[in-house]
Order: structure tokens, then sequence, then C-alpha cells
């Protein structure tokens, strides 16, 4: 009889373990997440007043700042970032953003913008009626509504990702002017990408709610959004968009279909592109040159480029690429150089080290090397994969850009905004196709927090980050990467999923706290901001509130000028005027309102103890710096001399009371005859910064780099440490764009009282 009992018990608990697995699998368990609740009040008015009062201009417009780039865990990746099985503090709704911005980060206005391929039509309902209530929470400021103390857009990010150069377009997110149901679409348009968001290995949906069984819900929950995203059913390409189900996903392969698609919406909307020179999801050799081709570019929707945000800096062109291609168009893997060490010559001198301590023949070990950079090559971003049992240190620092100011990961200058504004499409002969982006800098922060930038604090929340919590969950969690055989090996893809892909563990050390675009508005309000967004009046910074003007003058007249973002065709020499004042230095905690708007509990989890708390004192700014560009004129001209950076550089006074103001002309211009971009850069003294020293090379007497000590962001680089180095935040101006004309044409502008 006890047998009997036993056996019964046991069975049961068979069963129970098996029904147990099978719903993990099919996620019997999982909730949705909502969008949370908004918690933070108003900001007094005296607040909002002294935001202008410290701004010296005698001027008609006032500088607002914000973030246009933020994602919540209503992203699928963002979600997967706040597990605990990778040190995730848990989810951040769309609410969460909006008390950050408002109360940890002090903003002028945000950009809600989750990922377009991980939002059901439920979370995009959602979120719209939490951006509604952010915007209803900031109050009118005034009997006529001009002065709220956030203004938040609704938006999201088209994420496309192509396997090779040739089919890659990158990210870019969507901005809308309005937030009432009929001034924003029915749906996200998201690309095919979609798919990656929508799946999960099988060991990822069992293993980390069995490890860790007192917070399986998280997992149980993230499954459950996967699963919600996988669910939906695609849209039909060939309908209009307002005759689309509701409840289906739309996508767009390419940018031109994403433009046609808001042009049949007919909303006003802005397109910003971003992260095109980031090599961790752009493949080797992409560079913006298709894009100016056909109907891929909306000039009048496309009118900004993040430059900077925190997965890095995409400002600067530079000769060097990650591949190059012979006259039979065969890829080849380039020289390395003292200032650049592609990544596929990296692999072939990684097998030749296995090959020679293995005791082979050089000859062999030659050819062991050749093939492992044909092979690296042969993959792309997967690259890194054909290298078997290779760690973060055996690659050095190859990819990356040496001489470059905080970086995006494995560099790709030809997907830089100052490749951007130098090359030309002349398929209409006589009227080239040209960007003329204004720059801005964001975030692109996945924990909910817009503006993270205002210190340098708190490394693992404050800035994105990936890294599994201990050695047993990265041998679990990634994929096998096999032994360090002295051969390169063939990939495949199917075994791979999303995160698995991506060179992330070598990228932590590239992860930096956000950007913040600044716009000179005519007002607080939502209108203002908007047609400041239009005619391009906006700058980015790299995390400090930098006040920044330039301005085209008139020789004659000083008082009459073009803003930065202006158009202006003349034949005489230009003129300019830049004017450039240190952000605040922080003091430490947070601002008494902040403590009063939130609960104690609340301001911690988000703020991190940690405000926007200017005290009275300005850093200073030590250079301004002009860059120069010359458009191409023809096809295949020569790109790199036509980006002077610097053309010219100004230092500052130390006493800078009234901030670092500087004129200069362009003696050249009319000689020169052809069409001119300017922009600058202020640069501040130096301060530390999170992950400034990037994989903190030891380099050699010619720049090399001989041993790595990154930045993980797992237990291998201790929490307190934030990485720091020294290194000079900076601003950067949007460009005015001068055109040279024959014949001399009346320069018109803003009057500056």
């Amino acid at each position: 009889m006890l047998r009997k009992i036993l056996f019964t018990i046991f069975f049961i608990a068979l069963v129970a373990i098996a029904v147990y697995l099978v719903g993990i699998v099919n996620n019997w368990f999982g909730q949705s997440q909502t969008a949370g609740v908004i918690e933070s009040g108003p900001v007094p008015s005296a607040m909002i007043a002294r935001r202008l009062e410290v701004q010296p201009r005698n001027d008609s417009k006032q500088i607002l700042f914000g973030d246009l780039h933020v994602h919540t865990t209503f992203s699928s990746d963002a979600f997967r970032m706040s597990l605990p099985m990778v040190q995730g503090d848990g989810v951040h709704p769309p609410a969460d953003a909006c008390d950050f911005a408002r109360v940890c980060a002090a903003l002028d206005f945000w950009a809600l913008t989750d990922h377009a391929e991980s939002l059901t039509q439920k979370k995009w309902n959602e979120s719209i009626e939490n951006v509604q209530q952010c915007n209803a929470v900031a109050g009118q400021g005034d009997q006529n509504g001009e002065n709220p103390d956030l203004v938040t857009f609704m938006g999201f990010e088209w994420t496309q990702s192509g396997g090779s150069a040739e089919t890659h377009y990158g990210h870019k997110n969507v901005i809308f002017r309005g937030i009432d149901p009929d001034q924003l679409p029915t749906r996200p348009i998201g690309s095919p990408f979609r798919e990656a968001f929508g799946s999960t290995p099988l060991r990822l949906r069992l293993l980390p709610p069995l490890r860790d069984f007192e917070r399986r819900q998280r997992y149980y929950n993230f499954n459950q959004l996967i699963q919600d995203i996988g669910g939906q059913a695609l849209c039909p390409d060939d309908v209009h968009v307002r005759d689309l189900p509701l409840d289906c996903a739309e996508t767009a392969q390419t940018p031109d279909v994403l433009f046609r698609k808001l042009d049949e919406w007919g909303l006003d909307s802005i397109v910003i592109p971003h992260g095109n020179a980031w090599g961790v999801y752009s493949p080797p050799g992409t560079s913006w040159d298709k894009q100016l081709s056909g109907d891929m570019h909306d000039p009048q929707r496309q009118t900004m480029v993040e430059v900077y945000s925190g997965h890095g800096n995409s400002e600067v062109h530079r000769e060097w690429r990650a591949v190059e291609k012979d006259d039979d168009g065969s890829l080849i893997c380039p020289l390395p150089r003292p200032d650049y060490l592609p990544s596929c010559w990296r692999a072939g001198e990684i097998i030749r080290g296995r090959c020679q301590q293995a005791g082979l023949e050089t000859t062999e070990c030659d050819q062991r090397a050749a093939q492992a950079r044909e092979k690296y090559l042969q993959y792309g971003l997967l690259g890194w994969h054909t290298v078997p049992g290779a760690t973060l240190e055996d690659w050095l620092d190859a990819g990356q850009c040496r001489d470059c100011f905080l970086p995006s990961f494995n560099y790709r200058p030809g997907g830089s905004a100052q490749y951007a504004l130098a090359i030309g499409n002349f398929e209409d002969e006589g009227d080239p196709k040209r960007f003329r982006f204004g720059l801005i800098a964001s975030s692109d922060n996945h924990t909910a927090r817009p503006g993270t930038g205002y210190k340098q604090y708190e490394r693992r929340p404050m800035v994105d980050w990936w890294g599994y919590d201990d050695a047993d969950s990265r041998q679990l969690y990634s994929t096998d990467r096999g032994a360090p055989e002295a051969f390169s090996v063939d990939v495949d893809r199917s075994k791979l999923d999303l995160f698995n892909i991506l060179e992330l563990e070598r990228q932590a050390s590239y992860f930096l706290t956000g950007g913040l675009v600044a716009a000179h508005s005519q007002g607080r309000d939502r209108e203002a901001l908007w047609s400041a967004m239009e005619r391009k009046e906006v700058y980015g910074t790299s995390g400090p509130r930098i006040l920044l003007w330039f301005d085209l003058v008139d020789a004659q007249d000083p008082d009459q000028r073009l803003p930065m973002g202006s158009e202006t065709a003349r034949q005489e020499n230009p003129r300019f005027r830049v004017h450039a004042l240190g952000s605040f230095r922080q003091k430490p905690g947070c601002p008494d309102y902040s403590t009063k708007a939130l609960s104690p509990d609340r301001l911690e989890r988000l703020c991190r103890g940690e405000c926007y708390n200017p005290g009275d004192e300005r850093m200073a700014i030590d250079r301004i710096e002009v860059i120069r560009i010359r458009p191409q004129t023809f096809e295949g001209e020569a790109v790199a001399p036509l980006i002077e950076d610097p053309w010219k550089t100004f230092n500052c006074e130390s006493d800078q009371a009234g901030g670092c103001i500087v004129e200069f002309d362009d003696p050249e211009y009319s000689d020169a005859r052809r069409d001119t971009v300017y922009y600058v850069r202020a640069l501040q003294e130096a301060e530390p910064i999170i992950n400034a020293g990037g994989l903190r090379c030891e380099t050699g007497v010619e720049g090399e780099c001989l041993e790595v000590n990154a930045c993980y962001q797992d237990d291998r680089t201790s929490p307190d440490d934030d990485c720091l180095t020294a290194d000079q935040h900076r601003a950067w101006s949007s460009p005015i764009f001068v055109d040279f004309e024959p014949s001399p044409e009346l320069m018109t502008g803003d009057s500056a009282p």
C-alpha cells in the first residue's frame, strides 16, 4: 500500500512538473504590463521662470532642452534588459518616463519612441493615453496655455537592420505634432525586423524562471510580451493605411515605403534617422549613399539627424573603412593603420597566433589567417562568430575609432553625419540631391529615463547595458562559442538569437549617458517647439545644458542674422557669429521640488538619489571649433578632402562671465564658387565621463592597442565602478547651408533685438 501511495505521489509530482513546464513554454502564467501611473504634479512656476532667466541673450527666443529618443519596457529589448538575469531593475513603463523627464531630469520636452515592432495595438493605444496624461499633468502654466512645464510628443522607432550594406537603411524615429487620436496614426509602422522582436529561444523561456524561481513572474511577463508581439498578423501591403484592419501589424520594408505610408496618413510628422554609424547593427560597408537615391529620402520630413546618443557619437568622418572592394566588387579586408585596426584583420591575427602556438608551419599559418579574414568578411555582422572561442580581450580594439570623441561601437564612417552632409546624388542632371540635416542629440535610453546625461553617476541604471549577472548565466544563456581552435569556422545563423548575434559584451564599454536636443523656441508650448524643429533651429549636446547660438550675420548690419539651420544663397563671403556658455555645475542630490513631487521610494527607484540640480556657477567653454564641408559637385568626387574638421579653432578666454563669443568669415567662399556647409562645436572644460575611455587600451608607441581593460556590464566589473575617464562634453550646432549664387541676392532672416 505504501509503495502505491508513493508511486501515486511521484506520478502526480511528475504530472505537475510537466504541466508547469508546458505552462512556461506556452506562457500560461504571463501578465501584460500596463503603462503605469504618473505620480508627479506640475513643476512650480518659479522654477520654470528661472530656466529662462539664466539665459543671458536678449532674444525673442528661449533655449529649451529635451530628448526625442526614449524607450520604455513596452519595447521588447528594453524589457529584456530589465530582467534579473541581466541585473535589470524591473519594468519601466511610459509613466516612469514622464516622471523622470519632469522630476529627475527637469526637461522641457521629450518624445516617447518605443520600437514599432514591439507595439501591439493595445500597447500603442495605452502609450497614447499615457502621453496625453503626461501633457495634462504639465498644466498650462498660465491662462493662455503657453507655458506647460513639460511638452510630451508621441512617436515610434522604425527599427530596420539589413543583413548587408546594400540592404541596410538603419533606424528612424517618427515624431508626430499632435497627440489627439485624429493627429496620430491608428498603429505604428515597423520594419520586417519585427520578427526578431517577437521570438525567443526555448532556453530563454524555460531556464530563467526555473533558476530564479523567486522572481519568476518577471520572466513570465516578458514571455507574455513576446507572445503578444508574435501573435500579431501582418497587415497586407497593397491596402491604403486608413483601410487596414485595426489589429494588424503594419510594416515598411524600406524608407520609401515608410515615407509613402506617412504620406497616406497625411499627418504632421518629423523623421529622425539615428545610429547609422553604429557598427553593432550596421553591416561593414554601410553608407548614406543609397538613401539619396529615388524616394529613399523625404527632405520635407527627414530634416534632422541624431548625431549623438547613449550609444555613442556618429558625427565624424574618417577615410578608413571596415571593408573595401576591388574592381569586380569582391570584398577586401583593409590593412591596419595607426588609427584603425579592421576587425577582419584582427580575426586573421587571432587565428595566426593560435596556429603558431600549435607549432604549425609559417606558410600554413599565413594561409589560415587569410582564410579567417575572408570568412569574417563573408558573414558581415556575424563575422565575430567565425573565430571560435575568442574572448573580448582577444579582439583588442578592432573596429573602433581611436581618435573620435565618445565614438559609437564598431564605427562606420560612411554612416556619419559629416559624410551625409558631404555627399550628393546626381541622378537628376543639374539638380543634385543632398541631405540638409539639422544636428541633434538624444538619449536612446531603454529604462524610461529621458535626459540621463545631467550627471555622470550610477553607470548601470543610467546607461544602456547588457551583461549576465554571473559566469553560470553567461554560459547558460549565451550561444556556445566553442573552443579556441586554430582555424576559422562557418556560422549557423539559425542558432543565434537577437542578443547573441550582436557584440553586446564588447559594446558595453561604449554605452554612455544620453545626449540632449536643444531648441531655439519662441515659447514653451507644443506649437513653438514644433516650429523650431521644422526650421532646424536646433542643436545637440552630449548631455550638459550648454547654451549655443550660431548665426550668419550681415557684415553691414550685424542685427540682421540667419540662425543655425538656415539655408541661404549668396555670392559674397559669409560672416558668422558664435556665442556659447557652459552648463551649470551640478549640486549633489535633488532640489526641494523633486523630493516633494514623488514618494521617497519612487524618487529613489527612478532618480537613484540624483536629479538635475544646477548651482550658480557655469563650466568654462574651452574652445569653439568650426567645421566646413563643401558638398560633392559631381559623382565620384572624393569625400574626405571636402570635410575640413576643424577648419578653424578659437580658444576661449578664462574669464567668461558673458560666455565665449567669436566671429569669423570665410575669405575663400566667393573664389571657390561652390555650395558650403558650416557648423560649430562648443567644447566645455574636461570632466569625468562614464565610459569615455572605451575599452581603455594600453597603447604602444604608435598608438596601437596592446591590451584592453574592458568596462564589463556584469560581475567582472564592480557595480560601484562608473568607469570614469576625463573628456570634454560638447554641443553641436545645426549647420548653416550657404549655396553659391552667381548673382547677389538680398539676405533675409530674423532681426535680433
